[in-house]
């Protein structure tokens, strides 16, 4: 459970309406797989839908910014990539970004070695010393979201059809969230995964084609 302060702050960084009192988990489901980051649907245990971000397509000037929005197209949340950066830093914005607005936090690599598994840290531009670390593997839907006291605040996990006991593939996957965070911030955290996450494949794919294809003789 996030700390007392880390929640308060949380409220008034994103959108109240997504701070719960409860533990709630949330159901991702991308909704192209042509591309990383093609857009998203989320929903509750309700089957009701929470979040959406629509299709950006392959194009990365369309993937340098994303917008997260609620059912009826509102924009909460605006993440955008910051050139150049060795440490693909990521900043995030409230609501619609317009320039000269200022970011509420960035994320970025905690170091620029080692892409296989997720080693990200979250700064919140408006209290200087306040941190998130973002630890797992996305590509393998395994990651956690720890605030400066080490607790646990998010997670990202394969979904598991609980009528056939089946993990689900990794088009779909939980998002679940702690009690005092907010759900839109946490939301946040998945684009700028999926964007990394399609950025290190692009990269592995560039470095080891050569093996995967190899010459056939007729």
């Amino acid at each position: 459970m996030a700390s007392g302060a880390a929640a308060e702050k949380m409220n008034n960084e994103v959108e109240d309406g997504y701070v719960f009192k409860e533990e709630i988990h949330l159901t991702v489901l991308k909704t192209s797989l042509f591309f990383a980051g093609d857009g998203f649907t989320v929903y509750d245990c309700k089957g009701q839908l929470v979040f959406r971000v629509d299709s950006y397509g392959p194009d990365t000037r369309d993937r340098d910014e994303l917008v997260l929005m609620d059912p009826n197209g509102r924009c909460l949340l605006t993440v955008r990539r910051k050139r150049p950066s060795l440490h693909q830093r990521w900043e995030g914005f409230k609501g619609e970004r317009v320039d000269g607005d200022k970011p509420i936090f960035s994320v970025k690599r905690a170091s620029i070695l080692g892409r296989s598994r997720a080693s990200l840290t979250v700064e919140m531009y408006d209290n200087p010393g306040e941190e998130y670390q973002i630890e797992g593997c996305f590509s393998q839907r395994c990651c956690t979201v720890f605030n400066m006291m080490k607790e646990s605040v998010a997670e990202i996990r394969r979904k598991v059809d609980p009528t056939t006991n089946v993990v689900l593939g990794k088009e779909v996957f939980s998002l679940c969230v702690k009690p005092g965070f907010d759900a839109a911030f946490a939301m946040g955290f998945v684009l700028v995964l999926d964007q990394i996450n399609g950025e290190d494949h692009v990269d592995n794919n560039a470095t080891t084609e050569p093996a995967v294809h190899p010459a056939t003789e007729d």
